[in-house]
C-alpha cells in the first residue's frame, strides 16, 4: 500500500526529474587519498561539474 501512495505523489510532477545525482573521485592534495565528491546537480550543470 505505501508503493502507491509513493507512485500517486510523483504523477505528473517532474521538478525531481530535473536534478542529477552526480559522483566524482578526487585525490586530496595534502594526504594524497582519494576520496567521493557526491552532489545533486541540475541536468544543465552536469557537464560543468565535471570540468571543474
Amino acid at each position: 500500500m505505501a508503493k502507491k501512495t509513493v507512485a500517486s505523489l510523483h504523477e505528473g510532477s517532474k521538478e525531481g526529474r530535473s536534478y542529477t545525482k552526480v559522483i566524482k573521485m578526487v585525490k586530496s592534495p595534502k594526504t594524497g587519498a582519494y576520496y567521493f565528491d557526491e552532489q545533486m546537480v541540475p541536468n544543465e550543470k552536469v557537464q560543468d561539474f565535471f570540468k571543474k
